[in-house]
């Protein structure tokens, strides 16, 4: 039985990433509560980054290119059992290496999460969710700001990107 995401239970926390509780998803939405995220940036053995355009039906950011595979952080889950799920549940990769890169603090009008940000490297092929993505490609890192001027990408993984660049 699949959960509507809208009804999915999230951990909420503060700004100093302490957990508070947890809502469903549209609550947290509503109310504009912080969250944590996964975010995984999935690398092929080029060093090309996998990037997936969002569907239209996504809660935030719909039609965006996303740099990162994830997601919410569900009540009672890790940030590392969130990114092993959004990569199974997204992607179709099973147990997959992750390294850990860095935390962030993104915030802006619809948006407050606070992300752990993970790599790992395939060259698929991938089995993409049909209900979060309309497809995917890798794209060498340096395409990514000629991308941002032609097409929207998320502005959280933009923040990330400038600081894998740095």
């Amino acid at each position: 039985m699949t959960v509507n995401p809208a009804e999915e239970i999230v951990a909420i926390v503060d700004r100093d990433n302490r957990p508070l509780g947890a809502v469903t998803r549209r609550i947290m939405r509503q109310q504009q509560l912080i969250h944590r995220a996964s975010y995984i940036l999935v690398f092929n053995t080029a060093g090309q980054l996998f990037i997936q355009k969002r569907t239209m039906n996504k809660d935030i950011y719909p039609g965006y290119w996303d740099l990162a595979a994830g997601g919410v952080v569900l009540a009672g889950e890790s940030y590392e059992e969130s990114a092993h799920r959004e990569l199974r549940e997204e992607l179709g990769l099973g147990k997959t290496k992750l390294k850990r890169l860095f935390d962030q603090y993104y915030e802006d009008a619809g948006n407050k999460v606070w992300g752990r940000i993970f790599s790992c490297t395939s060259n698929g092929p991938f089995s993409l969710q049909a209900e979060e993505i309309e497809h995917g490609r890798f794209i060498p890192l340096p395409e990514i700001a000629a991308l941002h001027q032609t097409e929207p990408v998320t502005p959280d993984g933009m923040q990330l990107l400038q600081k894998i660049l740095q």
